[in-house]
Protein backbone atom coordinates (compact mmCIF):
# COMPACT_ATOMS: atom_id res chain seq x y z
CA UNK A 1 0.00 0.00 0.00
CA UNK A 2 2.53 2.32 0.84
CA UNK A 3 4.17 2.22 -2.95
CA UNK A 4 0.99 2.62 -4.40
CA UNK A 5 0.13 6.07 -2.40
CA UNK A 6 3.76 7.19 -2.77
CA UNK A 7 3.50 6.69 -6.47
CA UNK A 8 0.59 8.70 -6.16
CA UNK A 9 1.86 10.98 -4.66
CA UNK A 10 -0.12 11.14 -1.60
CA UNK A 11 2.55 9.16 0.50
CA UNK A 12 2.87 11.87 3.41
CA UNK A 13 6.89 11.90 3.58
CA UNK A 14 9.09 15.00 3.06
CA UNK A 15 9.19 16.47 0.12
CA UNK A 16 12.93 16.05 -1.97
CA UNK A 17 14.21 19.59 -1.37
CA UNK A 18 13.03 19.37 2.30
CA UNK A 19 14.67 16.08 2.59
CA UNK A 20 18.14 17.39 1.05
CA UNK A 21 18.16 20.19 3.30
CA UNK A 22 17.64 18.48 5.97
CA UNK A 23 20.54 15.61 5.92
CA UNK A 24 22.79 18.89 4.46
CA UNK A 25 22.12 20.49 7.64
CA UNK A 26 22.90 17.01 9.66
CA UNK A 27 25.79 16.47 7.89
CA UNK A 28 27.05 20.34 8.30
CA UNK A 29 26.24 19.66 11.99
CA UNK A 30 28.31 17.01 11.73
CA UNK A 31 31.89 18.84 9.96
CA UNK A 32 31.50 21.43 12.15
CA UNK A 33 31.45 20.05 15.38
CA UNK A 34 34.91 18.86 14.30
CA UNK A 35 37.95 21.49 15.11
CA UNK A 36 39.52 22.01 11.66
CA UNK A 37 42.60 23.77 11.35
CA UNK A 38 44.39 22.20 8.45
CA UNK A 39 44.18 20.62 5.55
CA UNK A 40 44.85 16.99 7.31
CA UNK A 41 41.44 17.35 8.98
CA UNK A 42 39.33 18.45 6.44
CA UNK A 43 40.24 15.68 4.51
CA UNK A 44 39.34 13.40 7.23
CA UNK A 45 36.11 14.97 7.82
CA UNK A 46 35.48 14.95 4.44
CA UNK A 47 36.33 11.26 4.52
CA UNK A 48 34.20 10.59 7.79
CA UNK A 49 31.01 12.11 5.70
CA UNK A 50 31.34 9.85 2.76
CA UNK A 51 31.80 6.74 5.33
CA UNK A 52 28.51 7.88 7.18
CA UNK A 53 26.76 8.29 3.72
CA UNK A 54 28.37 4.46 2.90
CA UNK A 55 27.42 3.25 6.22
CA UNK A 56 23.73 4.38 6.26
CA UNK A 57 22.78 3.88 3.19
CA UNK A 58 22.91 0.06 2.88
CA UNK A 59 23.49 -1.49 -0.57
CA UNK A 60 23.96 2.17 -1.79
CA UNK A 61 27.94 3.12 -1.63
CA UNK A 62 29.75 6.54 -2.87
CA UNK A 63 32.76 7.34 -3.92
CA UNK A 64 35.23 10.06 -2.09
CA UNK A 65 36.13 12.44 -4.18
CA UNK A 66 40.00 13.04 -5.32
CA UNK A 67 42.54 14.34 -3.03
CA UNK A 68 42.91 17.41 -5.47
CA UNK A 69 39.65 18.08 -5.14
CA UNK A 70 39.34 18.31 -2.00
CA UNK A 71 42.46 20.41 -1.08
CA UNK A 72 40.42 23.03 -3.74
CA UNK A 73 37.85 23.00 -1.64
CA UNK A 74 39.82 23.35 1.54
CA UNK A 75 41.87 26.55 0.05
CA UNK A 76 38.41 27.88 -0.79
CA UNK A 77 37.01 27.08 2.54
CA UNK A 78 40.33 28.96 4.31
CA UNK A 79 39.40 31.96 2.41
CA UNK A 80 35.14 32.05 2.98
CA UNK A 81 33.98 33.35 5.65
CA UNK A 82 31.85 31.89 7.80
CA UNK A 83 29.11 32.53 7.22
CA UNK A 84 29.06 31.37 3.18
CA UNK A 85 31.12 27.75 4.52
CA UNK A 86 28.12 25.87 4.86
CA UNK A 87 26.93 26.90 1.15
CA UNK A 88 30.07 25.90 -0.06
CA UNK A 89 30.65 22.60 1.46
CA UNK A 90 27.07 21.54 0.39
CA UNK A 91 27.57 22.55 -3.45
CA UNK A 92 30.77 20.46 -3.02
CA UNK A 93 28.82 17.60 -1.48
CA UNK A 94 26.14 17.84 -4.22
CA UNK A 95 28.75 17.70 -7.22
CA UNK A 96 30.76 15.20 -5.78
CA UNK A 97 28.78 12.77 -3.99
CA UNK A 98 28.74 10.29 -7.11
CA UNK A 99 27.13 6.95 -6.72
CA UNK A 100 29.70 4.03 -7.00
CA UNK A 101 29.00 1.73 -10.02
CA UNK A 102 30.72 -1.55 -10.59
CA UNK A 103 32.35 -1.83 -13.75
CA UNK A 104 31.14 -4.16 -16.62
CA UNK A 105 34.31 -6.33 -16.61
CA UNK A 106 33.48 -6.74 -12.50
CA UNK A 107 30.44 -7.89 -13.23
CA UNK A 108 31.25 -10.56 -15.99
CA UNK A 109 33.99 -11.55 -13.92
CA UNK A 110 31.47 -12.61 -10.97
CA UNK A 111 29.25 -13.79 -13.45
CA UNK A 112 31.02 -16.31 -15.40
CA UNK A 113 33.59 -17.38 -13.14
CA UNK A 114 31.16 -19.71 -10.62
CA UNK A 115 30.42 -22.14 -13.61
CA UNK A 116 34.11 -21.52 -14.77
CA UNK A 117 35.46 -22.90 -11.02
CA UNK A 118 33.03 -26.01 -10.66
CA UNK A 119 34.41 -27.18 -14.43
CA UNK A 120 37.76 -26.35 -13.58
CA UNK A 121 37.12 -28.47 -9.76
CA UNK A 122 36.06 -31.56 -12.24
CA UNK A 123 38.55 -31.48 -14.52
CA UNK A 124 41.50 -31.21 -11.91
CA UNK A 125 39.74 -34.05 -10.20
CA UNK A 126 40.58 -36.09 -13.19
CA UNK A 127 44.26 -35.13 -13.02
CA UNK A 128 46.51 -37.50 -10.68
CA UNK A 129 48.39 -34.24 -9.60
CA UNK A 130 45.30 -32.84 -8.57
CA UNK A 131 42.97 -35.14 -6.83
CA UNK A 132 43.29 -33.90 -3.51
CA UNK A 133 41.12 -31.05 -5.19
CA UNK A 134 38.35 -34.13 -4.29
CA UNK A 135 38.53 -33.01 -0.45
CA UNK A 136 37.72 -29.37 -1.00
CA UNK A 137 33.83 -28.74 -0.38
CA UNK A 138 31.95 -27.45 -3.93
CA UNK A 139 30.56 -24.63 -1.18
CA UNK A 140 34.28 -23.47 -0.54
CA UNK A 141 35.93 -23.61 -3.86
CA UNK A 142 33.63 -21.88 -6.07
CA UNK A 143 33.00 -19.06 -3.68
CA UNK A 144 36.82 -18.47 -2.94
CA UNK A 145 37.49 -18.64 -6.80
CA UNK A 146 35.10 -16.28 -7.31
CA UNK A 147 36.46 -13.74 -4.84
CA UNK A 148 39.92 -14.42 -6.11
CA UNK A 149 39.34 -13.62 -9.51
CA UNK A 150 36.96 -10.56 -8.30
CA UNK A 151 40.50 -9.27 -6.29
CA UNK A 152 42.48 -9.98 -9.57
CA UNK A 153 40.50 -7.79 -11.68
CA UNK A 154 39.85 -4.72 -8.72
CA UNK A 155 44.08 -5.19 -8.85
CA UNK A 156 44.06 -5.27 -12.50
CA UNK A 157 42.06 -2.51 -13.07
CA UNK A 158 44.20 -0.77 -10.96
CA UNK A 159 47.20 -1.02 -11.87
CA UNK A 160 45.69 -0.43 -15.59
CA UNK A 161 44.14 2.76 -14.92
CA UNK A 162 47.16 3.86 -13.05
CA UNK A 163 49.21 3.22 -16.24
CA UNK A 164 46.83 5.38 -18.24
CA UNK A 165 46.62 7.83 -16.09
CA UNK A 166 50.24 8.34 -15.63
Amino acid sequence: MGIAMSFMGLGGGMPSAQMLNFVMGTVYKQFIEKDISNFEEFHIAILDIFNTFNAALPGKHYDAPPHKEIEAVFKQWQKTPEADRKKLLIEFLKKNVKLSKVDGTTMIAGIVTPPVAMATKRAGENVPQLKMIKAIPDVVFVPSATVLVLISVKISRRVFMGKIAS
